[in-house]
């Protein structure tokens, strides 16, 4: 085989390889239920287009303020639901702790609901977009599956090419 060929095959194998750890990565650091530190989320929906776009990974961090204009990502994360990604529209300082009206930058109206701090899970300050697919797809069994499964087949596959040509060489001797 042509070496050109060889050497550009080569590079698309790492940068998948490099693909599938990345994907790995965000999969686990999304499930640990770290508090106070960065968190990872798939954004499921356009709300915030076209600042975050549908399916984009979002890492947020906890901050001790928050302002109007911040994106923020704030409700409960269960199995069943994701939390909210929203930029704070205005605050509400009239009662003993701040409530934050959030808005997502597509929709035509604030939310309803107002937002308590604690309830704020952190600020967004980094945004990967279509990330997100495959995170969500890794997620399930059938891709975590294939994410184990490709990935140490064709590292196998690799090796035991390497084993047949080194045992070749030998008996060649």
């Amino acid at each position: 085989m042509n070496p050109g060929i060889m050497k550009f095959l080569k590079i698309i194998y790492y940068i998948f390889l490099a693909f599938i750890v990345i994907i790995a990565i965000l999969l686990i650091v999304s499930v640990l239920p770290i508090t106070g530190n960065i968190k990872f989320f798939v954004v499921q929906s356009g709300s915030m287009e076209p600042a975050i776009k549908m399916g984009s990974v979002v890492m947020i961090k906890p901050e001790k303020d928050y302002k109007v204009g911040d994106i923020i990502t704030f409700g409960r994360y269960t199995r069943t639901k994701a939390p909210t990604t929203h930029r704070i529209y205005k605050i509400d300082n009239q009662g003993p702790e701040p409530l934050y009206i959030t808005k997502g930058d597509a929709n035509n109206a604030p939310d309803f609901k107002k937002i308590r701090k604690s309830e704020i899970l952190g600020k967004v300050i980094l945004s990967v977009p279509y990330v997100g697919y495959a995170v969500d797809f890794a997620k399930k069994p059938v891709g975590f599956a294939l994410i184990i499964i490709i990935p140490a087949g064709v590292i196998i596959g690799d090796e035991i090419k390497k084993i047949y040509v080194e045992i070749k060489k030998k008996k060649t001797k």
